[in-house]
């Protein structure tokens, strides 16, 4: 039954995109013939764009747009990458196939006849057009069937459903179960879950201390890492978490500006996805630490000490002016700390204080004191 209905949503979710991707191309087409300019109009992410719903508590994209032209000799070029990889889309849609974003990127790429010009020349070109029919198009990036690498995992007291087939999370071994880029609710469904939060940490090696000391399992929640700054697949997973199984979701992320850039990025969102917000972004999403007063507090050695850099400084100051930190006492005071120190720490630090500190005694005891940074 479960496949049956998420192919008949699948199946509907294809003729919107399908008919969005005919219209761009009709549009285009009848302005070539009507002798006019083609050009397509594309929503603009820019910071100067990004707008901070207060009330909501995430960053939403504002309604500047800007005009690609076919006969622009500055942006004819990425018009006609845009049309490509709309043409490419249209296939992919119409065969009922799904590509990686490299595979498209290699599928788009080729001399332009008669000359020595290619479509594509990197990988960096490609992704960020494909970002623009997404928002131009006001279609996800699974409606347009593309897939990104799979990086994150999970482990804990949750059963799923994954295009059919029944995995107890569980029963994942060392290895966990490999969080998908494509997560929606078509292709993943919470059969039964027992846990009380989830617990997300910053990178795998943090991750498989927690797991291999079974910490999911004598706390009961779900373990989750996204190998650094998670990709969207983790996000919208955890926000589903939230929302659907009502979980808090923890976050254990090293003590510098890049770990409060991914809390940051995790609880209201990003510049660069702000029009994915509204389903990537965990408002409710708590930072339990590492935190600058730790090195104190957990009787550090000086050797867990890294100098902070001129860039980590910049950086630091800058996510302070955020407005969703700058009017919170308590980050304004972490940042400050951080600052005064003049040195940033990462989470495996805390083995100096035991191999198992961090699941036996940091983590428990912060969770019981709910002594966190919301």
């Amino acid at each position: 039954m479960a496949k049956t209905k998420a192919s008949a949503r699948t199946k509907e979710r294809d003729a919107k995109t399908l008919s969005k991707l005919v219209e761009l191309a009709t549009s285009v087409s009848k302005t070539a013939l009507a002798g006019k300019d083609p050009a397509i109009e594309i929503p603009t992410r820019t910071k100067s764009n990004t707008i901070w719903n207060r009330k909501r508590g995430i960053l939403e994209m504002g309604d500047a747009v800007a005009q690609r032209e076919l006969f622009n000799l500055n942006q004819a070029k990425q018009f006609m990458q845009t049309m490509i990889h709309a043409a490419s889309i249209k296939e992919l849609i119409e065969t009922e196939k799904s590509s990686s974003l490299r595979s498209l990127f290699y599928a788009a790429k080729h001399t332009v006849a008669g000359t020595k010009e290619n479509t594509f020349d990197e990988q960096g070109e490609s992704d960020p057009i494909l970002e623009d029919l997404e928002v131009s198009l006001g279609a996800l990036r699974e409606e347009l069937h593309i897939f990104a690498e799979n990086r994150g995992t999970l482990v804990g007291n949750l059963t799923i459903v994954d295009k059919g087939d029944e995995i107890d999370c569980r029963r994942m071994g060392s290895g966990g179960y490999g969080i998908p880029s494509i997560v929606e609710p078509d292709v993943i469904q919470f059969k039964k879950c027992e846990a009380k939060f989830v617990l997300h940490v910053e990178k795998g090696t943090v991750w498989n201390r927690f797991n291999e000391d079974r910490f999911w399992e004598t706390n009961n929640c779900i373990l989750t890492h996204g190998g650094g700054q998670p990709p969207r697949g983790v996000r919208r997973l955890l926000q589903r978490f939230n929302q659907e199984l009502k979980l808090p979701i923890i976050c254990v992320l090293d003590c510098d500006p890049w770990g409060h850039y991914i809390y940051s990025v995790i609880k209201q969102g990003s510049i660069s996805l702000a029009f994915e917000s509204s389903r990537l972004a965990i408002p409710e999403a708590k930072f339990l630490g590492l935190r600058s007063k730790d090195f104190e507090v957990c009787k550090l050695p000086d050797a867990v000490k890294i100098t902070l850099s001129e860039n980590d400084v910049k950086r630091a100051k800058e996510i302070a002016a955020y407005p969703w930190f700058e009017q919170h006492k308590g980050w304004q005071k972490e940042i400050d700390h951080l600052l005064r120190n003049g040195f940033k720490m990462e989470v495996e630090s805390l083995v100096k204080r035991g191999i198992s500190f961090v699941t036996e005694e940091y983590v428990p005891q912060r969770l019981k004191a709910k002594d966190w940074l919301d």
